[in-house]
């Protein structure tokens, strides 16, 4: 039983310009003390062909971390463009934020981002050379996907006896994971299908997800 509930996540910039940062509000309830703190992190993957181009943009310890409700805001700078290949940094790729305790992954809510220029003309014809001062980007923020893995907490945690709380993000169901499960075990769910793999940007135009969101090994 996990000590940890996601109840919800606002990304509370959603669009913007490639350069800028990336905010989100994170709601989470712990149903029993715990021991140590919570590391959350914002992982953007810069390629879908590679792990190897993930960016960790931040990463923050939370706690000690009271039974109940609690929110925080964690914001994180844009990914280094000279870490992207070239092809992907327009288009469709993901992010991700990760929750973990004693280095053990228990969450993962993962986003499509869109990066693209506004100009109908540039994405007609873009120039040869991205130029990332006019690229604006895109969170889907209304379609995460969440996965859940089952991770150790500690030995004596004893949920604590709070009012039942529910939510679409805090809801598992069958649908298949985004990720590889782990020995442990996963289960995925978000609110609101994605079914199609399609991402329709500011631009109106559907583009394809380039791929199911990549594994990212946590160090």
């Amino acid at each position: 039983m996990s000590v940890i509930h996601l109840q919800n996540v606002q990304v509370l910039n959603p669009k913007g310009s490639f350069s800028d940062p990336y905010i989100f509000k994170v709601t989470f309830e712990c149903i029993s003390p715990l021991e140590d703190d919570i590391e959350w992190r914002l992982i953007y993957v810069g390629s879908a062909e590679s792990a190897s181009y993930d960016q960790e943009l931040d990463n923050c310890m939370v706690g000690p971390v009271p039974v109940g409700v609690n929110s925080f805001e964690f914001e994180a700078d844009a990914p280094h463009p000279d870490k992207i290949p070239t092809q992907d940094l327009l288009g469709v790729t993901v992010i991700l934020l990760t929750g973990s305790y004693r280095d053990a992954e228990f969450i993962r809510v993962g986003y499509y981002v869109n990066n693209f220029y506004e100009d109908p003309a540039l994405q007609e014809n873009p120039p040869e050379q991205v130029d990332l001062s006019i690229v604006k980007r895109e969170v889907l923020a209304e379609k995460p996907r969440v996965t859940r893995f089952n991770v150790k907490w500690d030995a004596d945690s004893k949920p604590a006896t709070l009012p039942s709380t529910s939510n679409a993000m805090d809801t598992d169901d069958s649908s298949q994971a985004i990720v590889p499960p782990p020995a442990g075990g996963s289960s995925s769910s978000g609110f609101g299908s994605q079914a199609s793999g399609q991402y329709n940007g500011s631009d109106g135009q559907s583009v394809g997800s380039r791929s199911a969101f990549a594994p990212v090994a946590v160090q």
